[in-house]
């Protein structure tokens, strides 16, 4: 499946930071519960590569994304264990080309419109904007979207409860990431009620909202 379709019919990507492997599967375990079928492992720690593996191995059904992906040694790495697209902080034309040459889907992160430029110029239509909040958030998304028609974005960073519907909301934001329903203390204290419950609050709001994917043909098509 094409990546902006991937992330239309997602709209959420909890990005989780994994400390050991054991507990990734009770993780999405949860957020399946919850309703959300889709991660972001970042290769924060030396257990995400093998929490890639376990995802694909034991939860096929869940689309296992591999997050802070900064170099071809990171990409070759993410291929090898079978993801379904790579998120990268940033981007470098070297960072795309290994990209293409592995054939991994990639979504590269942005924040000013030079980058947006450069990665157009590399054939990208879809980018993360990083950090959001603190770059400037909806305000900045709502100005880039006369100027880069047709780019669409997966805001991350201060991303939260508070504001995601209001980032889903704008006509040029594909998916959202975010962490509050995977927060590390909640692994950590292995409460997989709480992160089913937050899980599925999220969907609750995004389907009560009108803004899930089905119910939004103008997001869905462009």
């Amino acid at each position: 499946m094409p990546l902006q379709e991937l992330l239309i019919r997602h709209r959420i990507l909890p990005v989780l930071i994994v400390e050991t492997a054991e507990a990734v599967l009770p993780v999405v375990d949860a957020l399946a519960a919850g309703g959300i079928h889709a991660v972001e492992i970042t290769l924060r720690t030396p257990a995400a590569i093998a929490s890639i593996k376990a995802v694909r191995q034991f939860r096929p059904d869940i689309t296992v994304a591999a997050g802070t992906v900064r170099t071809r040694a990171d990409l070759a790495a993410v291929a090898e264990a079978g993801v379904a697209f790579a998120v990268s902080p940033g981007f470098t034309p070297s960072l795309a080309a290994a990209a293409q040459e592995l054939d991994v889907p990639l979504l590269p992160g942005v924040c000013t419109p030079s980058e947006i430029l450069a990665g157009i110029e590399s054939g990208y239509e879809c980018f993360k904007l990083f950090p959001a909040e603190a770059i400037g958030g909806q305000a900045l998304l709502k100005a880039f979207a006369s100027p880069f028609a047709g780019i669409r974005f997966c805001p991350t960073g201060g991303i939260g409860p508070q504001n995601f519907l209001d980032y889903l909301a704008l006509s040029n934001v594909l998916c959202v990431g975010g962490s509050w329903m995977v927060d590390p203390t909640l692994v950590r204290q292995e409460r997989w009620s709480s992160i089913e419950q937050l899980s599925r609050e999220c969907v609750e709001q995004i389907r009560g909202a009108g803004l899930h994917a089905d119910a939004d043909p103008a997001i869905r098509n462009g």
